[in-house]
């Protein structure tokens, strides 16, 4: 932001920020709900055919994070235009009605068509985040972004909970409340939420090439410093898909674990990781510098991730999560010297950016992670080879630990 921007831009009201917060956990709670719930409806079509339900749930995986892949650069463009208020406000009525369609859905057909508008949707993630850097000064940027970011983790340790519960009454209540907080906070946001875009810093025209998904990464033709950290950024994103493409599968096959334990290890994750994401985030950067707090996390999701993949018992695998939870510090930090590289004019196309590498990532993660899952867990194989996606992951992150190595080393 400007030097001459006026001071109250720099400072959203708590309203505001509450209402960003809620928008990001709206999104994850419907990522976390979904993931308990969602598997077990679709058996339920398929008249408990695992195979088929197995075939479908795939099928949905990939179109959701296809719609993220197409619909989050179109967002940002959009919300460089017309402002980040009327797109977020936009989005979560279309997440609430993704809801509802998925509570009434007759078929796996209608199941579908909800969970394509529910990628759609979930792409408001890059406007929240848009909104964040356009009334954030760039020193405090990481902290915001980590408190935001700490949505994420908050979902995910209230979504499978609550889902359970909510699914152990009626399979489809958890698609019912989660539509009626969604519309309650779309509501929230028509009376408290102002714009953080005033219209003297929008975008001038709406360029129909910038709703091309792929237009998103003409921003790194202007900005060719980007391209290093975007690249490390995906490959971070690729890597994290490993947790929800097999930790189900996974918790059951090598460690017995029933729905209620991988809940409940589902539960704890997500509450050391929002920790992580409002406690530390901000002194660590305070501390290493952005670039020192991204590779913190890196270095802690290559050990967390091949410590997953050696554990040979529940309590092992338990006792490496507060490690590994330390990569929450990762995209906060990222975040943060992603967005020292655009002015305040493209902080909407950057997230786009993000938001198309990202969904790139939830296309093709579950598609290599569940194959080699499926590869290392066929007959006479043993359980300590199941291990191979978090193996997989460590490698990739080991990559990514090395970039920002060598970015660092660059920049002195």
């Amino acid at each position: 932001m400007s030097a001459s921007a006026p001071a109250s831009a720099r400072t959203p009201t708590r309203a505001a920020f509450g209402f960003i917060f809620a928008t990001a956990l709206m999104n994850a709670v419907s990522f976390g709900v979904v993931l308990p719930v969602l598997p077990n409806l679709i058996k339920a079509f398929a008249h408990g055919d695992t195979s088929l339900a197995a075939q479908w749930s795939t099928v949905f995986s990939v179109a959701w994070g296809a719609m993220q892949f197409v619909c989050g650069p179109a967002l940002g463009a959009l919300s460089d235009r017309i402002g980040r208020r009327p797109v977020l406000l936009i989005s979560l009525c279309g997440l609430a009605f993704d809801f509802f369609v998925m509570a009434l859905a007759p078929n796996l057909v209608w199941l579908l068509a909800g969970r394509i508008v529910n990628g759609m949707t979930s792409a408001s993630f890059a406007t929240a985040n848009a909104y964040i850097a356009d009334v954030t000064a760039p020193g405090d940027r990481a902290r915001a972004f980590g408190r935001i970011g700490a949505a994420l983790s908050l979902g995910f340790l209230a979504g499978p909970v609550v889902g359970g519960m909510l699914a152990s009454i009626d399979l489809r209540m958890p698609f019912y409340v989660a539509g009626f907080v969604t519309a309650l906070n779309a509501l929230f946001g028509i009376f408290v939420l102002p714009e953080s875009l005033p219209p003297e810093r929008r975008a001038s025209g709406l360029d129909p090439r910038e709703l091309n998904p792929f237009a998103a990464f003409a921003l790194l033709r202007e900005h060719g410093d980007l391209l290093v950290l975007c690249v490390l950024g995906a490959l971070f994103a690729f890597a994290w898909m490993v947790g929800p493409s097999v930790f189900v599968l996974y918790g059951g096959y090598r460690y017995g674990w029933a729905a209620a334990a991988i809940g409940v290890v589902m539960m704890a994750s997500g509450g050391i990781g929002a920790i992580v994401q409002t406690a530390l985030v901000g002194p660590a950067v305070a501390r290493l510098g952005e670039h020192g707090a991204a590779l913190l996390g890196a270095v802690a999701a290559a050990i967390g991730y091949a410590a997953f993949g050696l554990a040979g018992t529940g309590w092992a695998y338990l006792a490496v999560i507060p490690v590994f939870a330390l990569h929450n510090v990762f995209t906060p930090a990222l975040q943060g010297l992603l967005t020292r590289h655009v002015d305040e004019g493209g902080q909407a196309r950057l997230q786009g950016l993000v938001q198309a590498t990202q969904g790139i990532a939830s296309v093709v993660g579950p598609l290599v992670f569940g194959i080699v899952f499926a590869w290392s867990t066929r007959a006479g194989t043993g359980p300590a080879l199941s291990g191979s996606p978090f193996f997989l992951a460590s490698a990739i992150m080991l990559v990514v630990s090395l970039g920002l190595i060598a970015l660092r080393n660059a920049a002195r």
